[in-house]
Formats: structure tokens, sequence, C-alpha cells
């Protein structure tokens, strides 16, 4: 009789597998998730380096207090400089380091949040002093908006910063115990500049309304902090998270700088006192929008880790009903464990692919503000502000998803996904709390919608790219239909923007008269809808970019995203009568061929998953996960990663004199067995 394999070993058979089993080719679909084979070595070569140096060894970090761990966060950023300088690394490299230790950075505010917006929006005079610092972080710089009461309304802030036309100078400002900037980045004890966001107010009292200033926060000689300046950490996060960045405060009391480090790249201040107007409005916005754009490119990270990790799990998980084999089942092939994570892998795909495209539609935004262009500025405001909402909150719930199809594994720190966890739920409300920015993004539909509706010859191609829906509004454009069933993705896109142009075109018709939920129900609308467009864009290049075999695997992958995505809009659609055989509800479920589909599809794509996974090239070191290894060994992962628990390296705990043997004697006292052997 062959010998019966134990639970352990039969982990690691599974694994190999699934992987046997997968058709993908890995190489390939990870140079294209990348972005191409260049990225995908560049991003290799940094982990590997990385991975080999004792200073990353992170099993221990979890045991550390949060004093110790920012100090920790302060060495590894050292050694990454060290690393930087030995090999020649680029900034880029430099970044692409900081991104992949496992810890958030503090170092990481001034390379996202304080130099985009430095460059972009600095005068010459500015850079010509700072630039050559900024860039090789002779200076390390944090970028103060959020204040005590202020956060996403950013008209609303308090801070000022008037202009003293005799001293040719600015005086910043807080004026009231609520104009404390708070939550900033870096500004609690790393950063020794930072770029404020204060109230422009000019010699004769007038208020301009925000705008951005260089400002000086501490000695470059011994890093105390600079007369006028009142610097401090805010505290311990919620579940832990961003313990490595020192989310600070700062006070100004008549702070005063110099003309020039006003950001008057666009708008400046004459030496007498005059004001010249910004190109736009809404052009110091940049940075919130540069910072929203790289969300949806690290929302697909996130996702891939949280996919990655819970798909591997699963698939050496064993457990319940027996299978022909006498093994109990894989439970990734229980329907209420691949339908919730396939998904999952899903979305992260199609946020890689999106943030690529955003990234070269923000550096076009760029190019056009260099040369005093505009016109793409209010597009992608509102597309950054939707993208922003809609990933961020729909990456948190993948991340708990998963965690929750790990079972009671799934709730040890040794999973991984608890820290990944606790570090991305803040982004679902900083740079603009979510339900915030939905009231955005419906203001510049709804706008596109007058717009569109009150010409006498409405032309789409006048359209922006964030409201192309309402094309659907007209007669002719709403009877072109797809027809070819949920396997066509073209049917899901067309469903989806209808749904967007009906929801924009009811609340413009109660504009004065909604419900409660109207902004939230309204912007997801448009935001699903956008993306679905660039999704099905995206399955039409697949087959130039892949094998056919590759291409395929994706074209199912992305089109479950956008089927998932209409069963998520299935009572909007229902609604306005725009579903599929919606007139036959008396007679059966319409919406069941939409779920049987989805079923088919996860079905198809199972036995890829792995590949998939695989292809997203995260090493063991890069993944933290005891569950999420990749032979497959996680049960002994998880024990090793136990021994490392510093209860474990004493068998009588610490305690046991002081506070444990007396509970004890007192139990036995009062049992009447005080003197008895037990």
């Amino acid at each position: 009789m062959a010998e019966r394999s134990t639970p352990e070993k039969q982990a690691r058979i599974d694994m190999q597998r699934a992987r046997e089993q997968s058709e993908v080719d890995t190489a390939l679909v990870r140079d294209f998730a990348y972005g191409g084979q260049a990225r995908w070595e560049e991003h290799a070569h940094v982990v590997d380096l990385l991975s080999k140096d004792p200073t990353f060894d992170h099993r221990y970090r979890v045991y550390l207090t949060r004093k110790e761990r920012f100090k920790e966060s302060l060495k590894l950023a050292k050694r990454m400089h060290d690393l930087q300088d030995k090999h020649g690394w680029t900034d880029a490299q430099f970044r692409m380091a900081m991104e992949n230790v496992g810890e958030s950075s503090a170092y990481s505010m001034h390379y996202v949040a304080f130099e985009p917006v430095l460059r972009s929006q600095a005068s010459d005079e500015l850079l010509a002093e700072y630039g050559a610092l900024i860039a090789n972080r002779g200076l390390l710089g944090c970028y103060l908006q959020t204040e005590l009461a202020h956060g996403t309304n950013v008209g609303g802030l308090e801070t000022t910063a008037t202009y003293v036309p005799e001293s040719k100078e600015f005086v910043i400002n807080s004026p009231t115990f609520t104009s404390r900037k708070w939550w900033i980045g870096a500004a609690g004890k790393l950063a020794t500049h930072g770029v404020v966001s204060a109230l422009l107010i000019l010699p004769d009292g007038k208020n301009m309304g925000p705008h951005l200033f260089f400002v000086q926060l501490r000695s470059l000689d011994d890093h105390r902090t600079l007369p006028g300046i009142t610097l401090g950490d805010i505290g311990p996060k919620v579940f832990g998270g961003f313990s490595t960045i020192d989310n600070g405060y700062a006070v100004f009391d008549h702070v005063r700088i110099p003309r020039y480090y006003m950001l008057s790249k666009f708008a400046q201040v004459t030496e007498d006192g005059h004001y010249r107007q910004p190109p736009h409005s809404k052009i110091s916005y940049g940075g919130m929008l540069y910072i929203r754009s790289t969300m949806v490119t690290g929302g697909g990270w996130t996702a891939a880790k949280a996919a990655t990790i819970a798909i591997r799990y699963a698939t050496v998980r064993r457990q319940g009903s027996g299978t022909p084999q006498g093994l109990e089942e894989q439970i990734i092939n229980y329907p209420a464990v691949y339908n919730r994570l396939l998904p999952v892998l899903s979305r992260a795909y199609v946020l890689l692919l999106l943030g690529r495209h955003l990234e070269k539609a923000f550096s076009a935004m760029n190019e056009g503000l260099a040369r005093g262009d505009t016109s793409l500025l209010a597009d992608m405001h509102a597309t950054t502000s939707g993208l922003k909402v809609l990933v961020t909150t729909a990456v948190a719930q993948d991340i708990e998803t998963a965690r929750r199809a790990l079972g009671g594994h799934g709730f040890s720190d040794f999973s991984g996904l608890g820290k990944i966890y606790a570090n991305y739920i803040p982004t679902t409300t900083f740079e603009g709390d979510n339900y915030v920015l939905d009231l955005q993004v419906v203001r510049a539909a709804v706008k596109a919608y007058k717009r569109y509706a009150s010409a006498p010859h409405s032309d789409p191609s006048t359209l922006p790219p964030t409201a192309r829906y309402l094309r659907l509004l007209s007669e002719q454009s709403a009877a072109d239909k797809a027809t070819a069933g949920w396997t066509d993705p073209h049917t899901s896109v067309h469903l989806l923007e209808q749904r967007a142009a009906h929801m924009i075109r009811e609340y413009a018709k109660h504009e004065n008269d909604l419900d409660a939920s109207a902004p939230q129900r309204v912007s997801r609308a448009a935001t699903e809808a956008f993306v679905a467009v660039q999704v099905e864009s995206f399955i039409q290049e697949l087959p130039s970019q892949l094998p056919d075999k590759d291409a395929h695997i994706l074209k199912d992958l992305l089109t479950l995203y956008l089927l998932v995505t209409v069963e998520g809009a299935l009572a909007d659609l229902l609604s306005f009568g725009v579903f599929p055989d919606c007139q036959q509800t008396l007679n059966g479920d319409p919406t069941g061929d939409l779920r049987r589909a989805i079923k088919r599809l996860e079905l198809k794509l199972l036995p890829q998953a792995i590949g998939l996974t695989d292809a997203f090239g995260f090493t063991d070191w890069e993944l933290g996960s005891a569950l999420g290894v990749y032979n497959g060994a996680v049960y002994e992962a998880l024990w090793d990663s136990a021994q490392t628990e510093p209860q474990n390296q004493t068998d009588v705990v610490d305690g046991y004199q002081e506070y444990i043997k007396p509970v004890l004697e007192r139990g036995r006292r009062l049992a009447g067995r005080s003197g008895a052997k037990l």
C-alpha cells in the first residue's frame, strides 16, 4: 500500500501540480505586467540585492515598538543610499528600492509628495538654488496641506501667507488653533523642508486662496526645529499602520520666507504686491493629482500581493469533503473561495494596466502645462478623483476579502495580509476623503452632461474621455447594443456606459432633490464606465502584445473584471431597464445568465490562477507571508515564524513569580488543596 501523503508534504505536491497545469507563460506575462522586460529586470535586480542584505531581514520587525520601528526605517533608508552609491542606482531605482523593503518609509514623502510638486510648480530661481539638493536628498521634504480642522476641503485652509512688500517676504502663520498642520508625513521628525499650502494674503488684505510655499523647517546643521516653528508627531495610527512614518503636526508663528519661496511658476506676486493670475484656478492641485495618479498602480500591486498570498494558500490548503483520492478538497475549488479570489486577481491586472495608461496621460498633461496649455487639467482632475475613490475602496475590500479566505490562519500576523491592510486602509481618506471626492466627480460629469445636452448639434467627439458614455443618450447611439452575449467584453462595456449615462441624466434632473447616496452611486457609475472602456481597449491590444495563448487567458481575466463589475451594478441596470431581458423578471431571474457566465469564466481561469499570480514575480521576501510562500510549504513556514516569537525564548514566562504564581496559590488555598501535590 502506498504511503499516504501528510498534509505538509501534500501542500508542496499541490503547488507543483498547480504550476504544471497552468498554461501561462509566466515570464512573458510578467514582462507585460511590468511594462517590459527591462523594467522587470531592473526590479528583480534591486529586489535581489535587498533580499540578500541582512539589513533588510524583516522577520523580527513585528516585535519592535513603534519608536524602534521608526529608527529601523531610518537605518534601512541609510543602507539604501549606501547601496545606491555602491551600485550606481538611478534615482528611479532608489525609489524602487524604497517601495520594496516591506516597510513604508518617511523618506517616500520626499519623492512622492514633495519633489514632484517643486519640480512642476517652482520658479527657475528656486530650482536653481535647491534643485540639486532636492534631487540628491541633501534636504528632505514633506507636503504640508491638511490641517487639524480642514483636509479634503483645501479652500477652507486657515494657514496664511501674507506678503510684506517692504521686506519682499511672505509671513507664514497659523492664526487659529485649528490651522495647525496635521497628518503631514515626514513632518514629525524627519523633514528639513516642506511645501506649505496656505492662503495667499496680499498687502491690501485680499485673500487669493490657497497657494504653495517652500519653507525650511529644521536646521541642516543639527536638525533642530527653526525658530517660530513647532513640530511633532501626531501619535500611533489605527491597526499599527504606517508605524514607520512620522505623520506630524506643524505650527507657524509669523515665519518669514523670501518672496521667491512662493511656488510661482504659474501664479506670482510682484515685488510691489500685485497678483498675477495662474492660467487655471486648479493648477496648484498638481501635487495631489500626481499622488492620486500613482495610487492606481500602487493599488494594483497591493491587490496583486493579496491575490497571490490568498490563491497560493487556497491551492495547498485542504479541508472539508473528501476527493476520490482520499484527500480533503483543496479550498480553491470551492465556489465560495474562487468566486471571491479570482475577481481580486482580475482587478490587480486591470489596475496595473490602467496605472500605465494614467502615467502616460499625466505626462501629456504636464508637457502641456509646461507650454501653458491647461486643457487637460480639468479632465485629469476628474479622472484621478474618480479613480482614487474606486481603486482605494475596492482594493481595501479586496485585502480583507483575501484575508478572510485564509480562514483562521489569516488572523496571524505571519499571513502578511494584516500589515498590508493596515498600511493600505488610510488611502481611502488621505489625498481626499472618498465620499467628498465623489462630489467632485459628479460635479464634472453633470457639467459635461449639461454642456452636451444643451448643444444644438451635440458632437460626441467633443466629450471628454471621462464622459464619453453621454453619447448613448442619443437614440441612435443607444440603439447600438452588443448582441454577442457575455463572452463579448463590449456587452459589459455598453451596459456600464448606459448605466452611467442614465444615472447622470437622472441626477441632473433631480439635482435639487437628491437622495443621500446619489453622489456615491453616480460617481461609481461614471468611473466604472470610464474604466470599462479602457479595459476594452486593453483587451483589443493584447494580441499585438502577447502570444495567442497568453492573450486569450488575459482576455478572459479582464472580461471577468467587466462581468463582476456589471454584477455589482445590477440594481442600477435593472432600475433603468437597460439590463438584457429585464422585462422578463416575472418569468424568472434575468440576471441568471450573467452569474452563470461569471462562474463558467472563473472555472476556465481556475487552472491558470497560480501561473497568473507567479507572473507578478513576487519573491517570498517581498510578500513577507508564511501562507504565500512560493513552494507551498505553508505549515513549515508558519511553524518557523512562530519560533521567532520572543515569548518562546524562555519556558517560564516573565511575570510568573509576581502574578501567575500568587493567583494559582490563592486558587489552591480556596479549594482546600494548598498542601496537596498536583
